[in-house]
């Protein structure tokens, strides 16, 4: 593998780094996993994770906006993880980063080919070099021409990475790899497709994560993904029609959400509604899926993100949409320290996808 790097590098198969633990930034929270290898290569051991709320509006969109607050609540999160590791893998939003599949000749020396890269990368980024962070992975021969090789060209705003790195080191901790949230997410689905039919080989899989304010679908064909899509939907509006309906402050609605004791027409004026939404959102999603690929066809979906856990919306998305839908748990088939709680994390797994998938790049043999 080649790659180059200019100051903070995006590593998307970074090698044999030390211990650390994958930290996912989200809109309303943060979320870190520790994983450890078992003994004669008996897959991973979760030794630890912890889930820390971010106050309201302190990252929108992807962009930090207060960065003492999330260096704080970095800070509390690792307390609450208990671990000595502080070497951090961390992810950028997709929209935040520019990806493209570029050819270039086979048999190059490395030199060159970062050479190569560079000025190929001048075509494909709206911003000047030196505004950005460029990394390049070279995926293997191009399809049909074995005298060119398909690279995978990502280029970030400098500022995007540097402003969760600045946090990560005002937390006392520090950052050794920055990747892009899908790809975090595809790897940590691979602990999820063994336990599909058949692997789930030549079958089109929607992983489907629901965050608070956006639902990011990814159509994944045997561990490669095929489409993605936004869609404006996502928890925050759940939480929004608590308060609304039950007169409660934002923090009153989330915890209710999350714990219960609503009301008994929550069920039928609140929670319903929004799962049917939900789950329309979906089937468009995949409507634009076939319109616009060569598949007419999902196998399954997966359903993650905070979301993912809401009572009966698997059941749901699955008469909506007639496909086998299944909420995701990257951990199922891991073995668990004696700290963690089998339920809490059963109930916590789907929004730990990312978290899972950056911890996981501390054995990437890439």
């Amino acid at each position: 593998m080649s790659k180059v790097n200019f100051d903070i590098p995006l590593d998307f198969l970074k090698t044999t780094t030390p211990p650390l633990i994958g930290v996912d930034i989200s809109s309303s929270s943060v979320k870190m996993v520790e994983l450890s290898e078992a003994p004669k290569g008996a897959g991973y051991i979760v030794e630890r994770y912890a889930i820390e709320q971010l106050p309201k509006d302190a990252v929108t969109d992807g962009n930090v906006n207060n960065l003492d607050a999330l260096s704080e609540s970095l800070q509390r999160a690792w307390k609450k993880l208990g671990s000595r590791i502080k070497n951090v893998s961390l992810a950028l939003p997709a929209a935040a980063v520019i990806t493209k599949k570029i050819l270039l000749p086979a048999g190059m020396r490395e030199e060159d080919l970062e050479y190569q890269v560079e000025s190929e990368a001048n075509q494909y980024i709206p911003f000047a070099l030196d505004e950005v962070n460029l990394d390049f992975q070279v995926i293997g021969p191009a399809p049909g021409n074995p005298e060119e090789i398909e690279v995978l060209l990502a280029a970030s705003r400098k500022a995007n990475v540097e402003d969760r790195v600045a946090a990560t080191q005002a937390a006392g901790l520090k950052a050794l790899v920055v990747d892009v949230e899908p790809y975090a997410a595809e790897m940590a689905f691979e602990q999820i497709r063994v336990q599909l039919p058949d692997g789930a080989v030549d079958k089109c899989v929607a992983l489907v994560d629901i965050g608070a304010t956006v639902m990011n679908i990814n159509v994944l064909r045997n561990g490669q993904s095929v489409y993605t899509r936004d869609q404006q939907v996502g928890g925050n509006q759940l939480t929004q029609q608590i308060q609304a309906i039950f007169g409660l402050s934002a923090e009153e609605a989330e915890a209710a959400k999350r714990n219960g004791g609503l009301p008994d027409n929550y069920e039928s004026e609140v929670l319903s509604p929004f799962r049917e939404n939900v789950a329309m959102e979906i089937a468009r999603a995949l409507q634009f899926f076939f319109t616009s690929s060569q598949y007419n066809e999902i196998d399954y979906i997966v359903l993650a993100g905070g979301c993912a856990v809401l009572p009966g919306l698997d059941d749901a998305v699955a008469t909506r949409t007639q496909v086998s839908t299944m909420v995701a748990n990257p951990f199922a088939l891991m073995t668990l320290s004696s700290r963690i709680k089998p339920r809490q994390i059963q109930a916590d797994a789907p929004a730990l996808m990312i978290a899972c998938g950056l911890a996981m790049r501390r054995f990437d043999p890439s």
